[in-house]
């Protein structure tokens, strides 16, 4: 296997402290590169659907929540983990654009539902399809089975930070 800058920077490490285990350093470094190169592909794929980042979450958490793709403002807040001042801005912001529009919460008179437009769910559809595409070919040195054991190796270890932050 050839060597990667992961590889050229612990084994300097190992030449200056062979007393510590730098294996971490192999696994974490290459997550942390790796996740470099996904926010490039990310920017990509959405700036090519004429969306930031921010606005992908907003409308994606209301396309998953499936037709007639629409979620109150708190839904929101827990699905994209922003404070409450920020969603509101986010909401104002999607509205503006065109991609959501606030509408009046029928099960309860004072509450308030984001809805998706046909804009922006064009908008996320293209984003989602550019952003599957960009991630595929970003694993594409791995096999099917290569990628299904490195992402239950990776639930592994972001289910025990969830279960520590319960």
């Amino acid at each position: 296997m050839p060597e990667d800058e992961v590889d050229r920077i612990v084994d300097a490490w190992l030449r200056e402290r062979p007393d510590l285990d730098f294996a971490p350093l192999q696994v974490l470094s290459r997550v942390d590169r790796l996740s470099k190169h996904l926010e490039v592909a990310r920017k990509r794929a959405f700036s090519r659907s004429s969306l930031q980042s921010w606005e992908f979450d907003v409308l994606a958490a209301l396309r998953r929540a499936s037709n007639p793709y629409q979620l109150s403002p708190k839904a929101l807040l827990q699905q994209t983990l922003v404070s409450s001042g920020t969603m509101t801005n986010r909401i104002d912001r999607l509205v503006d654009r065109g991609f959501v529009e606030r509408l009046s919460d029928p099960a309860d008179g004072r509450g308030v539902l984001v809805r998706m437009t046909r804009q922006g769910l064009t908008h996320v559809d293209a984003a989602i399809t550019r952003l599957v595409d960009a991630e595929a070919g970003i694993l594409r040195s791995l096999s099917t089975n290569d990628q299904a054991r490195l992402g239950m190796l990776l639930r592994k270890l972001t289910v025990s930070f969830d279960e520590e932050e319960a």
